[in-house]
């Protein structure tokens, strides 16, 4: 048996920021990680300013990409190219970066395996979990090291469940995931370019797949650096049950490549995968009496770009707190907290990706968002909202439209399944 204060089921960003966290909190930590060390995910490497800002508290900033930086977006499409610098807010450093997956998780899992009390275990699946009375008790595990395939029984004070957007570990404590609300599917690949080191991402806000069909979404050009020599080349579409989005996101890719590798001198795209994303807080049950979801496993998904490197550090650090700072139950607590802050931008963001589902509506106002005057004005309104480059500190009109927008929007819906708690499904 293993046991420690605090339990953590994946290892990915999230998971090893928890750690990282719960260790300079003063509690020892056992983390279990299916995946062994260095394993990938399909992921588009980009780390915008409010990531970096949370890899700068954690102490990589530095380490970052091999010191490679980027320094905003330029947007393509609908007869129209715009540059939009990273907004200076104050809150968020106004720079960002790429570094790829496997990368990256190696800096934050080395991190969080060097602090005191830590302890990771990889190749450890949990196959079960032992509930009483709406607590978690224990978690069992398999370890592929292990000769017999003896079952490892971790017990733990609080757990946190970081194991990504399928959340196997989550299924098994009652977490539902609302399709019925906006979803993404995504795929990304490699490609080796001479324009590596270009110190801006790009966004193509007009995509279409090989038979010239709009898609409700975007394909995108991450440079990982001239030590890398690689861009993250990739493209995304937005889903609900009511309109799902049937392209098939790999063959899209490529339809993508094709049409930019000119443009960005790109070689051959290797090393393709897919993904689908859960968005904007779209799950119930993320909480029980001594465990919580952080990150991808909660949903923790900007819905206008897919973005969760950053929510899922941040949702770490705000997992600890919590922890530490109530002996209570964690059941209404955490999924509180999670709308408290993120409530108004998921809400606001999920209607806003709810009506770019219909194939309608992106021909009709792409044009006016991407050319002409009115482009300078409001493409970097929408790319820092679509960042979610806002937060409670910020006093500007945008900011406070955006909140006061994504108040009504929740007060209107009545936080209709926005990390909603339904007992009834829940383990117990």
């Amino acid at each position: 048996m293993w046991q420690a204060d605090v339990v953590i089921v994946g290892f990915g960003p999230a998971g090893a920021a928890a750690a990282i966290a719960a260790s300079r909190a003063g509690l020892s930590v056992i983390a279990v990680e299916r995946g062994e060390y260095g394993r990938d995910k399909t992921c588009g490497d980009g780390l915008t300013p409010r990531a970096m800002t949370q890899l700068a508290h954690l102490g990589l900033g530095e380490s970052i990409g091999d010191g490679y930086r980027n320094y905003g977006l330029k947007l393509h499409g609908f007869g129209g190219d715009v540059t939009v610098a990273w907004p200076d807010t104050g809150q968020f450093r106004a720079v960002g970066s790429a570094m790829r997956r496997t990368r990256l998780d190696a800096l934050l899992a080395d991190l969080a395996a060097a602090q005191p009390g830590v302890t990771v275990h990889y190749g450890t699946t949990v196959k079960d979990v032992t509930v009483v009375d709406g607590t978690l008790v224990a978690v069992s595990c398999i370890a592929s090291d292990a000769g017999d395939h003896a079952p490892i029984t971790v017990r733990g004070s609080r757990f946190i469940i970081a194991d990504g957007v399928r959340s196997t570990v989550g299924k098994l404590l009652g977490r539902q995931w609302h399709q019925q609300e906006v979803y993404g599917i995504a795929a990304r690949g490699y490609a080796q370019t001479p324009c590596a080191d270009e110190p801006w991402i790009h966004s193509h806000v007009e995509l279409s797949d090989e038979f010239g069909t709009t898609q409700p979404g975007y394909g995108w050009i991450f440079p990982l650096g001239a030590s890398d020599g690689c861009v993250n080349v990739g493209c995304g579409a937005l889903s609900i049950a009511t309109r799902k989005a049937t392209v098939n996101t790999k063959q899209l890719l490529r339809h993508y490549h094709q049409q930019v590798a000119a443009d960005f001198l790109l070689q051959p795209v290797t090393q393709v995968t897919s993904a689908l994303l859960p968005m904007g807080g779209a799950v119930s049950n993320v909480a029980g009496a001594n465990w919580m979801l952080i990150g991808d496993a909660a949903a923790c998904v900007n819905p206008l770009n897919g973005e969760g490197i950053d929510y899922g550090l941040e949702t770490a650090q705000l997992a600890i707190d919590l922890a530490t700072s109530t002996s209570g139950p964690l059941t209404y607590a955490w999924p509180a907290l999670l709308r408290d802050t993120y409530g108004d931008a998921f809400a606001i963001a999920r209607r806003a990706a709810r009506l770019l589902c219909y194939p309608e509506l992106l021909p009709a106002v792409g044009p006016m968002g991407m050319r002409g005057r009115q482009a300078q004005l409001v493409m970097p309104i929408a790319a820092r909202l679509m960042g979610n480059l806002v937060s409670a500190a910020d006093r500007d009109v945008t900011s406070w439209l955006w909140r006061r927008s994504g108040r009504l929007v929740r007060l209107a819906t009545a936080d209709r399944q926005l990390w909603s708690v339904d007992p009834g499904s829940a383990r117990s």
